[in-house]
């Protein structure tokens, strides 16, 4: 590694995954931020997967946290920050990994008002209360880097409408934070992945199906543009280091499609 994050501390929220196979976006990310030189807590309301990305950090030589927080509960996005701080020192990186919907729906007049808010909690406030957290010192610093993960469902069609509905929200956030903060040196970014091997977008999906995952493998692999191939959260990790590091000094208020071409056959 070229230790491009050397020194630097970041918080990772939604650090944890669900079992399967292949890596998840947090964790990925939270390790590749450790493998280039940073300290990282490691966030998630499963505090056992928050530790389990701690240790597979420890192992390869890193130093990180893990903390467990309920992202919807801004009091706990307030806890989680001041324990990083406590532990290795002000928040050079916010990383803004959570999201979903337990439920959700492709025909809006189907929703209610349980769907809207819980969605609107867990891609969107949480977002906003980590956000919150970070600010006053990053301000202060003239220095930080806050990236939200957004989806390519924010731009797409056919996408269950709540989970859609508040990437996209997600993404107009990002813009509206970049310019608020520019001035003072704070940078925000947003990353829009496609389909990706992730045991969520895979293993939970055919569990949810009831068919194999290797099916549900094979028909998301046809719908993408580059080789016919998912990416991985390994793509989403690099892209993120990227606009983390000093090399994106000159960027912010961008929404990065991580996506192997899908969102480029819009219209």
């Amino acid at each position: 590694m070229t230790e491009r994050l050397k020194g630097k501390v970041a918080i990772v929220f939604g650090a944890g995954q669900l079992p399967g196979p292949n890596i998840g976006n947090g964790r990925a990310c939270a390790l590749q931020y450790a493998r280039e030189g940073a300290r990282v807590a490691c966030v998630d309301l499963d505090l056992a997967a928050a530790e389990a990305t701690r240790l597979q950090i420890a192992g390869a030589g890193g130093d990180a946290i893990a903390l467990q927080a309920d992202v919807t509960r801004e009091a706990d996005c307030l806890r989680a920050v001041q324990a990083c701080v406590e532990a290795f020192g002000p928040v050079d990186i916010l990383h803004n990994n959570v999201g979903g919907v337990s439920t959700d729906r492709l025909d809006p007049a189907e929703l209610d008002e349980s769907i809207i808010d819980s969605a609107m909690a867990l891609n969107f406030k949480s977002v906003v209360y980590a956000s919150k957290a970070v600010l006053p010192s990053m301000r202060g610093r003239k220095s930080g880097c806050i990236i939200n993960i957004s989806s390519m469902a924010a731009v797409c069609s056919g996408q269950p409408v709540m989970y859609g509905t508040t990437k996209l929200a997600l993404n107009g956030l990002t813009h509206q934070m970049a310019m608020a903060y520019a001035a003072d040196g704070v940078r925000v970014n947003a990353i829009m992945p496609g389909l990706l091997d992730t045991p969520v977008a895979v293993e939970g999906v055919a569990q949810r199906m009831g068919v194999d995952a290797d099916v549900v493998r094979q028909q998301r692999d046809a719908r993408v543009p580059l080789r016919h191939r998912q990416g991985s959260a390994w793509d989403v990790a690099h892209a993120a280091v990227f606009l983390a590091s000093d090399e994106a000094g000159f960027i912010t208020g961008v929404v990065l499609p991580v996506d192997g071409g899908q969102t480029a056959r819009i219209g």
